[in-house]
């Protein structure tokens, strides 16, 4: 979950522009791009229960309060390990009816190490926030002011802090709402006499100066600049952002290199069958002719045989020839002889 401060198609009626919450890239492989991303608007329903990679518009205030109390939040927690600070991550909750949501900001005790999350799942993690903080968007109001005052009571978050806007015309007019969980339902708790509220785990009071939000020590000063803080927060932010770009991009890379290895692997795979089929061909080939060869040499010995069956059967003919003329001659000379012996008589 991603939040932005610019809208991809700004027109000059919000109402009518369909990306005023914010987008979502979805996969849609064309012929041309197996890795194209269409850009779909979100409802505030996609608002309310975000998904890892959802582009949310909040406007630059917005995203300044939010990078000062998570900077404050977070020099007060983590060096002690009291507490990790995470600030626009998607959490997935421990009850099956209760989908996750993407709070502005969330102090979670119990966790010893932090990890690069994009989803913080409750039930893995075996830690849930002790306080959560939102920061109120005019167009999605409803959905911190009261749909997530049940839903976070339900998840049991002990305290729950709004930063609410009541103004109009793009002026900002803010207070805070403070919820402390009591049994399974929030209690709204009153600020104190300047309008501030404690968080509890962290020993900060939180309040409110013009169209901001300042953080004081228990003592009442002021904790840090909060034009350097702030300052400092989007630099982190920037950095952080320029990291997961890079990681991004690295990704993209590998998948390309992977998808460039198979269409190698496969056309190697295609080159080996191809030639494993040619290469049978040839040996299929080569049995045929030896197979042609062999029938050739059989008929030419049948032949052979043949001719040779017809020579001795002449020559058997030409003796018998012979021997019918020889006996067919002796018997001439012996009739002869005969009648020559008749006459002498």
């Amino acid at each position: 979950m991603t939040t932005a401060t610019t809208r991809p198609s700004p027109t000059t009626d919000a109402d009518a522009d369909p990306f005023r919450y914010g987008w979502r890239l979805v996969p849609r492989p064309t012929p041309d791009n197996p890795y194209h991303l269409e850009q779909i608007p979100l409802t505030l329903d996609d608002v309310l229960h975000p998904e890892v990679g959802d582009f949310i518009v909040h406007s630059d205030r917005h995203e300044t309060d939010r990078m000062y109390l998570t900077a404050v939040l977070r020099a007060r927690l983590e060096p002690s390990r009291r507490a990790i600070v995470l600030s626009d991550v998607r959490i997935a909750w421990d009850l099956p009816d209760l989908r996750a949501h993407g709070p502005d900001v969330m102090v979670i005790p119990g966790v010893r190490k932090r990890r690069n999350w994009s989803t913080f799942e409750v039930a893995v993690e075996r830690a849930r926030p002790a306080l959560i903080i939102e920061i109120v968007s005019l167009d999605a109001r409803e959905n911190d002011v009261v749909i997530k005052v049940e839903q976070y009571a339900r998840a049991g978050v002990a305290q729950y802090v709004i930063v609410d806007d009541t103004g109009r015309g793009g002026v900002r007019r803010l207070r805070l709402l403070d919820y402390r969980l009591e049994g399974t339902a929030y209690r709204l708790q009153e600020p104190d006499a300047e309008g501030r509220v404690h968080l509890a785990i962290a020993d900060v009071w939180l309040g409110i100066r013009r169209d901001h939000v300042v953080c004081y020590d228990a003592a009442g000063r002021e904790i840090g600049d909060y034009v350097t803080v702030v300052r400092q927060a989007a630099k982190a932010e920037a950095r952080a952002k320029q990291a997961a770009t890079r990681a991004k991009e690295a990704a993209a890379r590998a998948r390309q290199e992977a998808v460039a290895r198979a269409e190698a692997e496969e056309r190697a795979r295609q080159e080996a069958a191809a030639r494993a089929e040619a290469e049978e061909r040839a040996r299929q080939e080569a049995v045929a002719r030896a197979e042609a060869e062999e029938r050739a040499r059989q008929e030419a010995a049948a032949r052979m045989e043949a001719e040779e069956r017809a020579r001795q059967e002449a020559q058997a003919r030409e003796v018998e020839s012979r021997a019918r003329a020889e006996a067919e001659a002796r018997l001439r000379e012996l009739e002869q002889e005969l009648r020559r012996l008749r006459g002498d008589a």
